[in-house]
């Protein structure tokens, strides 16, 4: 390409290519793209992506997949919106800063596994005292999203998961928008990306419910989970409690100088 007569280097991800007929989601394989080349360094700190039309028009792919990649990178550290200007590879201390914040798609995809969701619950709920609590309400009139999903890998359940968020951070959101789109891409969209977590874990005994759901047998173990998200304002944003087979699931804790590190690990 020439622009004032002078030739401009063409965005190194545009010169990738998505497969369509393999059953890696499309939005899933345009997150490896973007990550390998900030692996590889051709895209460094700082450096712009390409705009969401040039992705839809280069990929053939719609806006909203676009919109979901760009999301589970956000989500990762790996990539910054800057309002008005676009995306870019986010510096690496801010990468170190948001690295370990959970994102389910990518920490599945990352190990070479296919993720994916199976929503069974959908309400919007008057928070109990307990949930205002929980996430920093000032008012019961502040109505909260309510929705279980079951969390698959490779089609096979692996999470029993129900998230609590307040209504009023992405008021339009209706069960079929949930089950064709990531919630995290959609508040991409809106501004709102996880900065920080707590995650509390306690081993426990499935009963006959979970187990049927998770397709395990009944006083099979689990983890539990309880897992508070804020914003970089602080804002507590998500709450979301999580029954994981314990039988899939291996979870290791490093100890080092800096601080205390996890990651978790499923069976293929």
């Amino acid at each position: 390409m020439l622009i004032g007569g002078h030739p401009v280097e063409t965005n190194p991800v545009l010169l990738s290519t998505l497969s369509l007929d393999s059953d890696i989601p499309l939005y899933s394989q345009l997150v490896s793209i973007v990550k390998r080349n900030i692996t590889a360094g051709t895209l460094g700190a700082g450096e712009l992506l390409p705009s969401e039309a040039e992705l839809c028009k280069t990929f053939n792919i719609s806006r909203s997949t676009v919109r979901q990649a760009i999301g589970s990178l956000e989500a990762e550290g790996l990539v910054v919106r800057k309002q008005g200007r676009g995306t870019f590879v986010a510096e690496p201390k801010m990468r170190r800063k948001t690295e370990n914040v959970y994102s389910f798609t990518s920490e599945i995809s990352s190990m070479g596994l296919t993720p994916s969701s199976t929503l069974i619950e959908f309400d919007i709920i008057t928070p109990t005292p307990d949930l205002m609590k929980v996430l920093e309400l000032n008012s019961a009139d502040k109505s909260v999203y309510r929705f279980t999903r079951i969390r698959n890998v490779d089609d096979a359940p692996l999470i029993l998961e129900t998230s609590f968020y307040p209504q009023y951070i992405y008021p339009k959101l209706t069960r079929d928008l949930l089950r064709t789109h990531s919630f995290y891409s959609l508040l991409y969209e809106v501004g709102i990306a996880p900065a920080s977590a707590v995650d509390s874990y306690e081993a426990v005994i499935l009963g006959r419910e979970e187990a049927e759901i998770l397709k395990c047998r009944p006083g099979s173990c689990a983890f539990s989970v309880q897992r508070r998200t804020r914003t970089e304002t602080g804002m507590i944003y998500e709450y979301t409690q999580s029954l994981i087979r314990a039988d899939r699931v291996t979870l290791d804790v490093y100890l080092h100088k800096d601080g205390v590190s996890f990651t978790r690990s499923v069976d293929k």
